[in-house]
């Protein structure tokens, strides 16, 4: 995983940090790369901490916020000392205001190329919710979300292609994501499953008695379909062949949302990486129905990445931060 020089660590309270720590040193040593390490205040938008106590009576809300910023620089410089006796150069810094909207922010300040992060602490729910999905949607860079027992190596990955010939966008996606499966699962030891699910479009409606089309005529087009997409998926396999010692290729008829949670629950499949697209003419926005539907029924490890193009609607707003 070649390429990422300067890495966005949240390694907030609310999220699983220790499980990225040592994905982020790896990482960081791999690339010589810098580390920018931050915490968040969640302060419902507000810049000014002590505003946040402020209603409390016979309290000072200047001395108060600026003890809760110093136990929170406190901590992320602890935190921070695993990276530094490993000789990695680290900046800390506390963001606040809305989290994900703030580690936004910074993306676009800094230019950061990669942010990891645990994935969020919240009981009672499935994996990615509302913090963490907001930041996949939104975050112009990857994404590398870790929720899995198998940290801080993987042992099983799983990545989504979907090669299309007439879309040069998606082709560099499936290139790019392509790369970075491959390249964390030589890495790790894992085995890595390329996985591209088909269908032919309203199958089911062209097979219906009304629409009076002959079975033949159907089985043709869906043998069509099959056969093109398996060549398009074969043609993108093809430049990664001195991976075949560990890379398995899946090309299996149905819907995406519902065929690949099954693959990742019956084959324990610990990290998923996936591509996701702005829609056509709507900046900002995440790729839809299909990957959403996956990440909210899976709980392993996530990395995205954006297709070129990107633009998130999140702006890059006031130099924020406190080192």
């Amino acid at each position: 995983m070649q390429g990422f020089r300067n890495i966005l660590f949240v390694c907030d309270e609310q999220s699983a940090y220790e499980l990225a720590l040592e994905r982020v040193i790896w990482l960081a040593s791999a690339n010589a790369a810098r580390v920018t390490m931050v915490t968040t205040i969640d302060s419902g938008g507000a810049q000014d901490i002590s505003r946040l106590f402020s209603v409390i009576p016979g309290l000072g809300s200047q001395q108060i916020g600026e003890t809760v910023v110093a136990v929170h620089r406190a901590k992320l410089e602890d935190r921070a000392q695993a990276l530094r006796d490993k000789g990695i150069e680290v900046e800390t810094k506390i963001l606040i205001g809305t989290p994900f909207i703030e580690v936004i922010r910074q993306v676009l300040r800094d230019r950061h190329d990669i942010v990891i992060k645990g994935a969020h602490r919240a009981a009672g729910r499935r994996f990615f919710p509302g913090a963490d999905m907001h930041l996949l949607r939104k975050c112009p860079c990857p994404i590398w979300v870790l929720n899995s027992a198998a940290e801080p190596q993987s042992q099983r990955i799983l990545v989504a292609v979907d090669p299309m010939s007439d879309e040069p966008a998606r082709d560099i996606l499936n290139r790019t994501i392509m790369d970075l499966a491959t390249a964390l699962a030589r890495n790790d030891g894992a085995k890595l499953d390329v996985i591209h699910v088909w269908r032919l479009q309203e199958e089911s409606t062209l097979r219906h008695g009304l629409a009076n089309i002959p079975e033949g005529d159907i089985d043709r087009l869906v043998a069509q379909a099959q056969n093109d997409s398996k060549a398009r998926l074969q043609s993108l396999v093809a430049a990664y062949s001195e991976f075949d010692d560990i890379m398995r290729v899946l090309h299996i008829k149905g819907v995406a949302g519902d065929v690949i949670p099954e693959h990742v629950a019956a084959e324990g499949i610990d990290t998923i990486v996936m591509g996701t697209l702005t829609r056509t003419g709507v900046s900002g926005l995440f790729i839809g129905e299909t990957a959403e539907t996956i990440l909210n029924h899976v709980s392993c490890s996530v990395l995205t990445a954006k297709a070129p193009g990107f633009v998130t609607p999140i702006g890059a707003g006031p130099t924020g931060g406190i080192h």
